[in-house]
């Protein structure tokens, strides 16, 4: 069962990044439906090794990117980031720790929710322009509060579902603020570390990963796995239009969270 579990682990997260890394993403909205469906875990026990396997990701793909990587385009978005980060930092502690005492089931109720949000986020996303002037006006008086605003949000997500947020940190940096699409991939890779960090140890210090076999069984060919799939997809960028792609995923991603989570019923009292 273990070794199958592994292999699954294995082979499930090599093209969830892949697909992921075409569009510079990292994947781990899919990721959560196969460790609910195929995984067999269930919903409190996802979360955070979903956390677990991102925060992997997130640091490898941010030491790839070290070695090419030019943070010009970021100058000028300094506080916005640390904004981003600050307001992320604080509902990613409190969204672990809320998560606690919620049942599994209404967890499963909520990440349908949010996964179903974000498939329709991508797909509203397949048809924006990948530059934008950005709608905050350039000023620190406006970008730092609306900044720790959309961090609020994103921290909350991260925690819930186990995610980086590149899906909402990326088109955040482009649409609100008008960074560049390349810059805003390394913006997004910069706000996620912190963020995910501390939900990780925050669900670590309540004893959710307390489970070791959970760690060797899925976090660590899962994180080889997504490792792998991210360097390919970033090796053929371009292959396929990111939009088209950003089309279909958003589909598959509430196809899927409607067949593994829709099927809750309410909690009992």
């Amino acid at each position: 069962m273990h070794k199958t579990r592994s292999l699954l682990a294995f082979l499930w997260a090599v093209p969830i990044s892949l697909l992921g890394g075409l569009m510079g993403l990292g994947g781990a909205e899919f990721r959560l439906p196969v460790l609910a469906g195929p995984l067999g875990y269930r919903a409190k026990q996802a979360v955070p090794v979903n956390l677990a396997v991102s925060l992997v990701t997130i640091t490898v793909a941010l030491l790839i990117r070290g070695q090419t990587l030019s943070l010009d385009g970021l100058v000028g978005f300094q506080p916005v980031l640390i904004s981003l980060i600050v307001g992320a930092a604080i509902t990613a502690y409190l969204g672990a720790s809320w998560v606690r005492y919620i049942s599994n089931e209404r967890l499963e109720r909520v990440i349908l929710v949010l996964l179903v949000s974000i498939g329709i986020a991508l797909l509203i996303e397949a048809f924006l322009p990948e530059a934008f002037p950005g709608f905050v006006p350039a000023v620190l008086a406006w970008q730092i509060p609306v900044g720790v605003l959309f961090g609020l949000g994103i921290g909350l997500v991260s925690s819930i579902l186990g995610v980086a947020g590149g899906e909402l940190i990326i088109p955040t940096l482009i649409f609100a603020f008008g960074v560049d699409i390349k810059s805003a991939g390394t913006g997004s890779l910069i706000v996620s570390l912190p963020t995910v960090t501390i939900g990780l140890i925050r669900y670590i210090r309540a004893g959710a990963l307390s489970d070791r076999q959970a760690l060797q069984d899925t976090v660590v060919p899962m994180g080889i796995g997504s490792v792998i799939g991210a360097i390919a997809g970033g090796l053929l960028v371009g292959l396929i239009a990111p939009s088209l792609l950003k089309f279909i995923l958003g589909f598959i991603l509430i196809v899927s969270a409607v067949r593994v989570f829709a099927h809750t019923h309410p909690p009992s009292r």
